[in-house]
């Protein structure tokens, strides 16, 4: 039986991420199932968890970081890639035309919901993918503090946010991420606000931005805990992005890593 993979996400909202990250699990041969805040789906077993995108993580979950103090890096940007920036108010429209109402910020019930399935997929070996939102909660479950807000990191260069593969992140060469995309270079998505800041116990950074700040983080100890701040499952036209979820269901399907 192919793996259940449980994908987490607001009561209100979300439609557009669920629909994304499912057909994702499912062109990787796994099954689908949402969890919500409302609908928890208590007593299933699962063999792995996307812990998806959306609200920033509640203040109460995480302090502010001891040192905010940020740096940043200028970045060439040929005319040519702003071009496709042009299109991003279209994906937008469809983003929101899928998600109906956006969930409120913070969500304090989806915040415990996922802290509870994180505690019992960590502690029972379970395959964890974190996306955005979820590699934050990922670092705070583990103990790890937040940025709140990343303006700070972007003075000389654009905070991009667009559903388009317009950040360059590189990615740390002997790194489980590494050896899942194929590559120590690649071009990712930008929808957030909030980013990592200190490193909850037993994660490292695998990923970073020019500027410095972590794009992507993991668990060394595990076969598969892996936390990135883009959105793969918006870029199913990346075969890298593809090879995460394939390695997501793999490892929870209990095959070799790849």
């Amino acid at each position: 039986m192919r793996p259940l993979i449980g994908i987490t996400g607001p009561d209100r909202g979300g439609l557009a991420a669920w629909l994304a990250a499912a057909w994702a699990v499912r062109r990787a041969g796994g099954r689908p199932l949402r969890l919500r805040p409302g609908r928890p789906r208590e007593g299933v077993a699962l063999d792995g968890l996307i812990v998806g995108g959306g609200a920033d993580v509640s203040g109460l979950l995480h302090p502010d970081p001891p040192d905010a103090a940020s740096a940043s890096v200028h970045v060439a940007r040929p005319w040519r890639r702003w071009l496709p920036l042009l299109l991003a108010p279209l994906l937008y429209l469809l983003r929101r035309a899928l998600s109906t109402l956006r969930s409120p910020s913070p969500d304090p019930d989806r915040d415990r919901l996922e802290q509870r399935l994180l505690d019992a997929c960590l502690a029972e070996g379970r395959p964890v993918l974190g996306i955005c939102r979820g590699a934050q909660l990922l670092n705070v479950v583990r103990g790890g503090r937040l940025h709140r807000d990343l303006a700070d990191f972007y003075v000389e260069t654009p905070q991009l946010r667009t559903l388009l593969p317009q950040k360059t992140v590189d990615i740390t060469a002997d790194s489980r991420l590494a050896q899942i995309l194929g590559r120590r270079r690649c071009r990712v998505n930008a929808l957030h606000r909030q980013a990592i800041a200190s490193l909850g116990e037993g994660l490292v950074v695998s990923a970073r931005e020019a500027n410095r700040v972590i794009q992507a983080v993991e668990d060394p100890a595990q076969t598969f805990v892996i936390g990135v701040q883009w959105h793969p499952e918006y870029l199913p036209q990346r075969p890298e992005q593809r090879a995460l979820f394939a390695a997501l269901v793999a490892a929870a399907a209990g095959s070799p890593p790849t």
